[in-house]
């Protein structure tokens, strides 16, 4: 039985590092990492159908497998992944975005982070396998344990499909240590700061509506930062795309203000990385957000983009009056930590072993 006392070998699903950028990936990478520091007798294994690159150096108890080795094991959820687990002797499985293997030969642990997929088809288009397999999983109960981020994650959860209270545990994530106070980037006029995907619940329209009326009167630019943001060329509005992290920063530093107007989130983590770099944050009352920032940000109605425009003006014209707010988030932020995230994980994969070996 995997207890804290005993060695045991885990894998983790390792195919949102197919993706340069994006919460899940580093959630997946972050938590990988601390697992592998807090608990250096266990043996960790990344595994994926798919290529990835992993962002930094491997600890010695951190792998990553070798994906399908014949056409058989192509087929991965079903056959691939439980070789590829057998092969490497894994005893515990972690599905970090949505999924767990379709065969129950080992307990396994589903992080569910958001209900975005089922909420509005428009703001996740491409998640139509994730939006039918999910539930199935849930139903058919190869999921031993699931966390989610939050308790507003965990609450919806278990409302929607109808999960046990005692099989799901929210288990909030953290902001890397690089995430703070650095010498801010400049570029030449003060700016605020947007970082995140861009995809429809993330708001950036309203955004960007916002930020024209301000700049009506305040010359303050708007700089973009990850994936999927358009080319543009309006004067102020500066796309960068995506940028490596050691750059974020000095970004979150030198802004007047990071806004991330969300409609809806499972956690927010570019909040918490802005807070946790000192860095104002104008943010949404979405209840995850509320959740995590706690007192450590200002809440606007997200789709009030005058009291949004009215934000970032206050802000321009008068940062000082915002002090109070930086240093409630610098506080707020540090109670997250990675190693807090490792261990309520591991006490999450305890409680999915006992619950395997009694079924």
């Amino acid at each position: 039985m995997l207890s804290y006392t005993s060695a045991v070998i885990i894998a983790l699903d390792a195919t949102p590092l197919t993706l340069s950028t994006g919460g899940v990936g580093r959630y997946t990478w972050e938590l990988a990492l601390a697992l592998a520091a807090e608990y250096p007798e266990d043996q960790y294994w990344l595994l994926s159908d798919q290529a990835f690159s992993v962002p930094g150096i491997l600890p010695r108890n951190l792998h990553t497998g070798s994906g399908p080795q014949n056409p058989a094991e192509r087929k991965w959820w079903l056959w691939g992944l439980e070789r590829e687990m057998r092969r490497r002797g894994v005893e515990l499985f972690h599905g970090t975005d949505y999924s767990v293997p379709y065969l129950r030969r080992r307990p396994s642990v589903m992080t569910l982070h958001d209900l975005s997929p089922w909420l509005n088809r428009e703001w996740q288009p491409d998640a139509s396998r994730v939006r039918r397999r999910t539930p199935r999983l849930l139903r058919m109960g190869l999921a031993a344990m699931v966390i989610t981020p939050t308790e507003a994650v965990r609450r919806a959860a278990m409302e929607r499909f109808a999960l046990p209270p005692d099989r799901v545990v929210a288990v909030p994530l953290a902001a890397g240590e690089l995430f703070k106070p650095a010498p801010p980037v400049s570029f030449g006029a003060p700016y605020v700061l947007f970082v995140g995907t861009r995809e429809p619940r993330k708001n950036v329209v309203r955004l960007i509506d916002a930020w024209r009326e301000v700049r009506k009167t305040i010359s303050v630019d708007l700089i973009l930062v990850g994936r999927n943001h358009a080319h543009a060329d309006e004067s102020g509005l500066r796309v960068l795309g995506e940028v490596p992290d050691a750059e974020l920063p000095g970004l979150y530093s030198g802004a007047l203000a990071c806004v991330y107007p969300s409609l809806y989130e499972g956690f927010g983590l570019p909040v918490l990385e802005a807070m946790q770099c000192g860095s104002l944050v104008i943010t949404s009352r979405d209840p995850a957000i509320l959740e995590v920032s706690a007192e450590g940000a200002v809440h606007v109605d997200a789709e009030d983009t005058a009291a949004m425009a009215e934000a970032m003006r206050a802000v321009a014209t008068n940062s000082d009056n915002f002090d109070e707010v930086r240093r409630r988030a610098l506080s707020r932020a540090a109670e997250f930590t990675w190693r807090k995230t490792a261990r309520r994980t591991r006490e999450v994969y305890a409680a999915a072993t006992r619950i395997f070996s009694h079924a």
